[in-house]
């Protein structure tokens, strides 16, 4: 059971929720004699413990120094080709460099195996830790080395999230790691923080995925927990192993919030002493009493075996429910799904619907830093020991998330048990979460216990045609389903002996292969640039004027990363800035590139010097722009023009920078929603020097108007809380567009065109 409070809380000792409404005082009072204020209440959860001692602003408006990074090889090429750019000479903290991600070589030639070499010369160059291709998984290799209680991490990947290790982690895109190696801050206000309050413990046969999963049914689409800190506090946490413990926490990166933070005991101490590294430890708890903007408690004895359909990890039901209403409820799914994605293609899940009224699947995958774990990989080999993945359409595969891990499951004989009963075992490889591996048959149907099922996510292709889908589910349960031949099943309904065999960490594979660089700079080693490795090109500052053409409008109640620069092998291109950029929106508005390149040759045509009105459709906006009061006399050269695209709620999930910046390097200037569903993707849009437009009406324009922002460098600069500009249609409307929250500097950047001129500026 899942249950949210409609009021902030006070927490006392740990284990007492005082809901924050007209009582409040007087059961404080009662519990501890003393009625602290609501404010310095808040300075006792362990967030803002942690958040004040790695702060140099003020309280409400943090500047933030973290004690490592980390990225991986869809990353790290673009964040140091940007740090290179502003000026960067080190790697002022350590800085890990892991190889998970493009570690398919022969996809698109030499290009991914040049990044990880690219990568390893800039371990030597710069001072970094270097993590070989599928040594481990970037989040397995963070847990296991970086971590620590009291620390903070950022990532460029979004699900850097080890809080249940004590560490406070940040999934953002690359400009926030540039900044950091530029030893800047990271800046924003004060997040809330929301308590997440477990009690009980979970049924045998109930995994992490499964509490996941039910916390983000409850909490996504009410952006109940956006932005905040979740921190995970009450009885329950004693229930839970450790590993259980990183396998909820990885997975909150899909609530939208902005990081978490768990109490700490005896068992976190026994994790990092096995792992070679007990001064890591400290005990974490909330102060005495402790005040939080919310609450989520979570009943985990009442958890039950559940499942995310497509295309989204909040799209839950128990595996129970979906088999007793399979024929709604695939329906429901199925039509939903039709209705996001190309119509050249479709989704078929009612054919999984068989005539005994059962559910089969044709795939299972055990992968990554959510489901790859050691414990997960344990458990599924206890279920499949002895046992057949059957010989009929189903197949499943396991990536354990690191080496090391590897290493031991194959000591205590887990390996063999899954390979035994028919799965195959594959490297240390986040391919599964983002399309690149393990790809279904059209029209299949894939159960895996990884962190998303977006559209595309498991790698096929819509807008040609091809369409399979993905349902998110917990090892255990997806072991379940592989011995009854694809059949769905939940773990519960097995009699299973887990064994939960004791973990031994082996430090010497990291030793004998891990390239740790860092306080050891070599300025004079040169970098090795495969020729797929691009500079990024030029980018204009804003202009006083502007002018912007809507050249896509998409009215899906959320638009994904993924949606906005496809995954899979698309990321093969991510260090070659313009070729990366052909593949903008091509699975959601394919016409998308086309259009805004034609835009961007009228901005070239003006910066040369010359008259972008010339025998273009422009002659007729500019006749139109001088009926505007004030600017009769505009000439065309003076306005600075760029694409723009509408989405009602755009940028959720990944934290890759590429979702903004191959609309920058296409000519975009501007992003036009009602609301942004990350900070993340914000802040990316910001960091390429792009205006983070907010609308109230976005039926006040529609597909391929122009909109003429007069004035928008000044208004920037004057902190206008509201912005006037003309939509250029059949008539000329005008219209009122806003900002939001944005520092100094953030302003600074977006006026100088991009991070990379404002350092360089």
């Amino acid at each position: 059971m899942v249950k949210l409070y409609d009021t902030g809380v006070y927490l006392v000792d740990g284990c007492q929720i005082i809901p924050d409404d007209n009582n409040a005082q007087a059961a404080l009072k009662q519990a501890k004699g003393t009625v602290p204020s609501k404010e310095e209440a808040r300075r006792g959860t362990m967030a803002a413990g942690i958040i004040a001692a790695h702060n140099s602003g003020t309280e409400e408006n943090l500047r933030i120094k973290f004690d490592s990074l980390t990225s991986h090889d869809i990353t790290y090429v673009g964040i140091i080709q940007t740090a290179r750019a502003s000026g960067m000479t080190e790697f002022p903290i350590p800085y890990v460099l892991t190889n998970c991600h493009n570690s398919l070589c022969a996809v698109g030639g030499t290009i991914n195996e040049d990044d990880h070499m690219f990568a390893l010369s800039a371990a030597k160059k710069y001072g970094g830790i270097y993590v070989p291709t599928n040594m481990a998984v970037i989040h397995s290799y963070n847990r296991e080395m970086m971590s620590g209680c009291g620390r903070m991490i950022l990532g460029s990947d979004s699900h850097t999230r080890y809080g249940a290790l004590g560490t406070m982690a940040v999934g953002e895109g690359g400009g926030e790691l540039a900044k950091q190696l530029l030893k800047r801050t990271y800046d924003m206000p004060r997040p809330g923080v929301i308590a997440i309050y477990l009690e009980g413990a979970p049924a045998t046969g109930v995994g992490p995925q499964d509490v996941a999963l039910s916390i983000i049914g409850k909490v996504y689409a009410n952006g109940y927990v956006k932005n905040k800190v979740m921190e995970f506090v009450g009885p329950g946490v004693k229930n839970l192993p450790v590993e259980f413990r990183n396998g909820i926490d990885v997975m909150t990166t899909e609530t939208t919030c902005w990081s978490s933070i768990w109490v700490t005991d005896e068992k976190v101490k026994d994790y990092f002493t096995i792992h070679g590294r007990p001064e890591a430890y400290k005990e974490l708890n909330p102060a005495d009493v402790a005040y939080y903007d919310g609450c989520v408690y979570v009943d985990l004895s009442k958890v039950e075996c559940t499942i995310a359909m497509p295309m989204h990890p909040s799209y839950t039901y128990t595996i129970r429910e979906l088999k007793e209403n399979a024929k709604d409820i695939l329906k429901m799914v199925e039509d939903r799904a039709n209705s996001q994605i190309a119509k050249t293609a479709h989704m078929d899940l009612m054919s999984k619907l068989h005539a005994d009224g059962e559910i089969y699947v044709d795939q299972g995958i055990v992968a990554g830093c959510s489901g790859g774990t050691f414990d997960n990989v344990c458990a599924v080999a206890d279920i499949l020991d002895g046992k057949s993945c059957g010989n009929g359409t189903f197949k499943m595969s396991v990536y354990p998330g690191s080496m090391p891990a590897y290493l031991e499951l194959i000591k205590n004989g887990s390996i063999a048990k899954i390979a035994g009963a028919g799965a195959i075992i594959r490297e240390c490889f986040c391919g599964p979460c983002f399309g690149a591996g393990d790809t279904p048959a059209n029209g299949e149907f894939s159960i895996r216990h990884t962190t998303r099922n977006f559209p595309n996510r498991e790698g096929s292709k819509p807008g040609e045609g091809q369409m399979s889908g993905v349902a998110l589910m917990d090892a255990r349960s997806i072991a379940a389903t592989a011995i009854n031949g694809g059949r769905l099943t939940a773990a519960t309904d097995l009699d299973v002996n887990y064994t939960n065999p004791k973990y031994y960490f082996d430090k010497s594979v990291y030793d004998k292969r891990v390239y740790d660089g860092f306080g050891k700079a070599q300025p004079d080693a040169e970098l090795k640039f495969g020729p797929n490795i691009k500079d990024w090109p030029e980018i204009p500052a804003l202009t006083e004027d502007l002018l912007v053409k809507v050249v896509s409008y998409i009215t899906d109640p959320v638009t994904t990363t993924d949606e906005l620069i496809p995954s899979g092998e698309t990321s093969s291109y991510r260090s070659n800035p313009l070729r990366l950029a052909e593949f903008a929106l091509s699975r959601k508005d394919p016409a998308y590139v086309g259009k805004a390149k034609a835009v961007h040759e009228l901005e070239l045509i003006r910066e040369s010097g010359s008259c972008p009105a010339k025998e273009t459709e422009l002659t007729a906006v500019y006749d139109k722009i001088k009926t505007i009061p004030g600017f009769a006399d505009v000439h065309p050269r003076q306005i600075g023009i760029g694409s723009t695209i509408f989405a009602n709620k755009p940028g959720d999930g990944s934290a890759r920078e590429q979702a903004a910046s191959c609309q920058r390097v296409l000519g975009a200037w501007a992003n036009l929603a009602k609301e942004y569903a990350t900070k993340r993707y914000r802040s990316n849009l910001i960091n390429w020097g792009m205006i983070p437009f907010l609308v109230e009406d976005p039926e006040a324009f529609q597909l391929d108007d122009y909109i003429f922002f007069p004035g928008i460098r000044k208004a920037i600069v004057e902190k206008s809380d509201a912005i006037k500009g003309y939509v250029i249609g059949n008539e000329v409307r005008e219209i009122t567009v806003s900002l939001g929250t944005l520092t100094d500097d953030e302003r600074q950047i977006i006026l100088d065109g991009c991070l990379i001129n404002y350092y360089r500026g």
